[in-house]
């Protein structure tokens, strides 16, 4: 049962980034003030406040990378900086009112549902919580993933993962190992490779990388974007719609990226000119079956005389070295590991439980990580995820699907407080059905036959990270609350439910 002197609110919220932030910054707007953000950090920002390595910035063009109810005109470039980011979601947390309801610095710890309380129960690392409803905005890229190498705590040096990049370490003059060729080594790669003493590239498979069409924006652009009603969301408009036409490739003809291919591979053959290392930096595999990365200047570090792209693989990690496949020794002072995050695993899972203790992440390994909308599961009630299974995009701006799941949540709770009832959940049936065509859906598309290993596909390979098809179907698929999917549960009697302190 709870404690009794459980900080209480309707609904509480982990995580302030985009999700948190947006489902946080909608009850407000909303005039509903009875709610918390829980954050294990000490400010907002979730990852665009947790990556700070050098190049950091995002793959999305600005004008689509931003709430809709809080578009920025102030960008200063087509795609923005990490810091710009940060900033912006900074400023949307204060300009939105959110940071009086935010606890910073609390871990949570476990979140059970009390089936005689009909309530959650939260504990964090300063304190308990209680909840009607809890919403989890605790996205894909939270959990850095490193890989478990043999030797790895032989080594001597330092190793740092890029998501905590550690800014006190000096590279200048160094040997780098740097292990991973994903979205965050091309970027910082490039950023790091002028100043170390040499690198040396772990690349297990080669990306495919397009040129990045960035550019300032202009004075005009930026007074247009303030000043002139409707120019910012003409712009987004024409940036969203030119986005989802490349649906047709990933998910209705892969032929169709054949184009594209070349177009990559002329961007690698114009600033690669070694044979041996062009071909080692061209992928064989469908472009798209891996996230298609942005960049202008990772090919020509790559060419330059203090870098060796290692492509055999790791046999070993020595106190200062590492041994690749091959049995080449590369002599090493400090490994970064750009290796990712556990994007299928949803660590999270690992401390929910619902009803009867059942642990999300147990039910999850009996029937893969899934959800009715990649918002709701079954006996979890009154649980809502934003950024979950299947809501994932290789081609488009995340904060669309968070903003569609925003809705479907917040008409899920009109439809609460309309019933009488203590809580919704939704039916078993609902969900499978519903992961099922998820699942055939994604089939043919280049993400599942792609020829690739890739992160969005979980253990068992089934793709559990990305929506397969136009994010507008989403937007109407979420548009309206289906109750006929869901059941309700009464509440609790009076005398069963502890009170809680009021949420301070």
């Amino acid at each position: 049962m709870p404690a009794p002197t459980a900080t209480h609110a309707r609904v509480l919220i982990l995580g302030t980034g985009f999700a948190g932030l947006g489902m946080a910054a909608n009850l407000k707007r909303r005039g509903q003030d009875d709610f918390l953000v829980l954050e294990r950090a000490g400010d907002v920002g979730g990852t665009w406040r947790d990556n700070t390595y050098p190049g950091c910035a995002c793959d999305v063009p600005s004008l689509l990378y931003s709430f809709s109810f809080a578009q920025n005109p102030g960008w200063s470039d087509t795609f923005s900086p990490q810091p710009e980011i940060w900033d912006y979601l900074k400023d949307v947390a204060s300009k939105e009112g959110i940071l009086p309801h935010c606890r910073f610095d609390h871990v949570v710890t476990e979140a059970r549902w009390d089936d005689a309380a009909t309530r959650w129960q939260v504990e964090t690392s300063q304190g308990t919580y209680t909840a009607d409803v809890l919403v989890s905005g605790v996205g894909g890229l939270s959990e850095p993933k490193t890989p478990d190498l043999p030797g790895i705590d032989a080594f001597e040096g330092t190793a740092f993962h890029s998501a905590t990049w550690d800014h006190d370490h000096a590279l200048a003059g160094e040997r780098v190992a740097v292990i991973g060729t994903g979205a965050s080594a091309i970027q910082f790669v490039p950023a790091i490779q002028p100043d170390v003493g040499h690198l040396t590239l772990f690349q297990r498979t080669p990306p495919w990388i397009m040129e990045r069409r960035s550019r300032p924006f202009s004075k005009v652009e930026r007074f247009a974007f303030k000043h002139v009603p409707g120019a910012q969301r003409l712009f987004r408009a024409g940036i969203y719609w030119a986005r989802e036409l490349s649906v047709f490739g990933f998910a209705k003809n892969p032929k169709i990226l054949k184009r594209a291919e070349k177009f990559a591979k002329g961007h690698l053959y114009s600033a690669v000119k070694d044979p041996d290392l062009r071909r080692k930096l061209t992928p064989s595999y469908t472009m798209g079956c891996k996230r298609i990365l942005l960049s202008n200047d990772y090919y020509p570090a790559l060419t330059q005389p203090n870098v060796t792209v290692e492509t055999s693989g790791i046999a070993e990690v020595k106190a200062r070295s590492i041994v690749a496949v091959d049995g080449t020794e590369h002599p090493v002072d400090t490994i970064i590991f750009g290796t990712g995050f556990q994007a299928t695993e949803m660590p999270a899972a690992q401390v929910i439980y619902g009803r009867n203790g059942v642990r999300l992440a147990d039910q999850w390994d009996e029937t893969s990580v899934s959800a009715y909308l990649g918002t709701a599961v079954h006996n979890f009630p009154n649980l809502f995820f934003i950024v979950g299974p299947n809501t994932g995009l290789g081609h488009t701006s995340m904060v669309f699907m968070i903003e569609s799941q925003v809705a479907f949540i917040l008409e899920a709770l009109d439809a609460l407080d309309g019933s009488g009832a203590a809580a919704l959940e939704v039916k078993p049936e609902a969900e499978a059905t519903y992961n099922e065509g998820i699942q055939r859906q994604l089939a043919p598309t280049v993400w599942n036959t792609g020829g690739c290993s890739s992160w969005y596909l979980d253990k068992q390979g089934r793709n559990t990270l990305l929506w397969p098809t136009f994010t507008f179907v989403f937007r109407q698929r979420t548009r309206h609350f289906d109750g006929e999917h869901f059941t309700t549960i009464a509440a609790a009697p009076a005398e069963e439910r502890v009170p809680a302190t009021a949420a301070d």
